[in-house]
Parts: structure tokens; C-alpha cells; sequence
């Protein structure tokens, strides 16, 4: 038993735990921005595709990955407007909004794969990716189990850790975090203080397209070296998950995000082991039925933005 746990509790099997947390935990942070100033946006699926795609083309094109993913990062910002545009502006219901955003990412993808590629399923390979670029913290990489976790990374997931403490004390300590948290809670409040609740939610919707960015690259740029059809594979509704978990804060959704990549990382670790004969396509679930069943034994106690998923109309009611 206890070779058992130590051929499968390794320093790789946690390294690879923030690895894969890395997507999750970028698209939660990015729903945490948008929720906490009052939009619900399940439009991240999407966007992280769009970003995840763009990040393959550009880098193919100019076989540079850092240029592939600012071109990813501008993408997901771009679709990301579109979404604001429609939940702001015109005042359309933000889930069905979001649904519709995800199967326009899908199908949208879908033909710039025949367009830019001439063909369907995955794109050409990058010459380089991100994870080229992975480096180890002196004397920090060398504590057992927690270095090769957290300190022997590449540049994106170290940047999606320094992201989750950034964004937790702009919530606390900057006009920009008081300003979200305001648009969620009290909207018509932040509207006669003389902020635009307009302007605070499309800047909050932009900020998540950029943050989604960052997932989708990191998906076909860093993790992989090329662009399939489909690749988020849900990550985008698992952060959302993984943002009630954590009740609407940074460190609360990295933590659930972790234990997405723990899960991950883990069915992968047993299966290369052949510990247990049971198809493939169960290990691959897997992850995903754990994530929920765990998370839903703590939405009860996360209680949600008060105006989230509400319109505002300073015309109105500001309902």
C-alpha cells in the first residue's frame, strides 16, 4: 500500500496539478471580475476558444510564441466586447447571451480552421511553445513536493498565481476593485457616486476577455503545440464552478481550481500507471464529475453578488 501511494503521489503528479490548473484558474479569476461587478458570464467557453485558436495562428504564422499569444489575447478581447456590447448595451439576458457567444466561438472556429488551414480537426503545429520558456526558482524549486509544484513552471503559470494575489488586493485596497464590487451590489448606488456602472461592466467584461486570453493560449500554446476543434473541453463552465466554490474571491477560486488540476493530474498519473483496467473515456470524465460533485456541497454556502446577472438601465428602474 504504501509503495502504492508513493509511485503515485509524486513531485510530477503535483507539479502537473498547477500545470493543468493553469486554464482554470485564469478563466476563473476572469469570472470573478465579471460577477463581482454584476455580469454572469458564461460566454468564457468561448472566448477561451477564440483566444486558444488565434494564440495557434498567430504563432504559426510568425513562429514566435510570444507573439501567438498577445494575438490570442487580443482576440478573446475582442469577441469578449461583443458579449458586452450585447449584455450592456442591449440590455439582453446575460446566460442566453453567453450561450450564444459559446456556439458562435465553436462554429466561428470551425470555419477559419478551413479558411486559414484548409482543412478541419487541428491546426499546424508552432514551431515553439510557451513551455519552452520554463525556468525553476533558485532554492524555492528545491522544497520538497511544493518546488517542482509552484516554483519550477514557465512564465504563464507563475503568472496566473501572481494574477490571483494582484486581483485580490485590487478587490481590497484600489478604486478599480471598489468599483467592481459596487457594480455587483449596489449599482444604482456607484451611479450616483458619478461612476458609470456602463463603464465599470464593460471595462470588467474586456479585463475577463483578456484573462480568457491567457487560458486559451496556454491551452494551444503551452500545453499543446497546435489548435484542436473543441479544446477548452468545458474548462470555461468549470471555472464558473470553480468561482461559487470559492465564493467570489481570487484565493478561494485558485484553491478549487487546484483541486480541478489535482483530479486531472491524477487520473492521467493512474492510467500511465495501468493501476485500473476501466476505459480511458471514464479517466477523462472523471475529473469533471469529481469537480462538481465537490463544488456542489458548497454553493449552499456562497452567496452570490446582489445585483449579479441583473440589467441595469439608468433609464429605468436600474433592474
Amino acid at each position: 500500500m504504501i509503495d502504492f501511494f508513493a509511485a503515485l503521489l509524486t513531485p510530477q503528479l503535483f507539479e502537473a496539478t498547477v500545470r493543468l490548473a493553469t486554464p482554470v484558474t485564469f478563466a476563473a479569476l476572469a469570472a470573478v471580475v465579471c460577477e463581482r461587478s454584476g455580469v454572469t458570464n458564461i460566454a468564457m467557453e468561448g472566448v477561451m476558444l477564440v483566444g486558444a485558436f488565434f494564440a495557434a495562428w498567430v504563432g504559426w504564422i510568425s513562429g514566435n510564441p510570444w507573439l501567438g499569444l498577445l494575438g490570442g489575447i487580443a482576440a478573446s478581447a475582442l469577441f469578449s466586447l461583443l458579449f458586452a456590447w450585447a449584455v450592456v448595451s442591449l440590455h439582453i439576458n446575460h446566460v442566453v447571451t453567453g450561450a450564444i457567444m459559446n456556439i458562435l466561438a465553436f462554429g466561428l472556429t470551425r470555419y477559419l480552421m478551413m479558411v486559414f488551414y484548409g482543412r478541419q480537426g487541428t491546426s499546424e503545429a508552432v514551431a515553439k511553445t510557451l513551455h519552452h520558456y520554463k525556468f525553476a526558482i533558485p532554492l524555492l524549486s528545491d522544497i520538497p513536493y511544493v518546488g517542482p509544484a509552484f516554483f519550477n513552471q514557465t512564465p504563464l503559470v507563475y503568472l496566473s498565481i501572481i494574477s490571483v494575489f494582484a486581483w485580490a488586493w485590487i478587490f481590497k485596497r484600489t478604486r478599480l476593485g471598489l468599483s467592481l464590487i459596487a457594480s455587483g451590489e449596489h449599482p444604482m448606488a456607484l451611479e450616483t457616486l458619478g461612476r458609470s456602472v456602463y463603464r465599470v461592466r464593460y471595462l470588467a467584461i474586456l479585463i475577463s476577455g483578456v484573462l480568457c486570453g491567457f487560458a486559451g493560449a496556454f491551452l494551444s500554446i503551452e500545453n499543446s503545440n497546435s489548435f484542436t476543434e473543441g479544446m477548452t473541453n468545458g474548462r470555461g463552465f468549470i471555472a464558473l464552478a470553480a468561482n461559487i466554490a470559492g465564493g467570489w474571491r481570487p484565493v478561494g477560486v485558485f484553491i478549487a481550481s487546484l483541486f480541478f488540476g489535482f483530479v486531472d493530474a491524477l487520473q492521467m498519473r493512474v492510467q500511465s500507471l495501468g493501476i485500473v483496467k476501466i476505459p480511458s473515456e471514464i479517466f477523462i470524465v472523471f475529473p469533471y464529475v469529481a469537480t462538481i460533485v465537490a463544488i456542489a456541497g458548497l454553493v449552499r454556502k456562497s452567496r452570490p453578488p446582489a445585483a449579479v446577472g441583473k440589467d441595469f438601465n439608468i433609464e429605468g428602474d436600474g433592474e
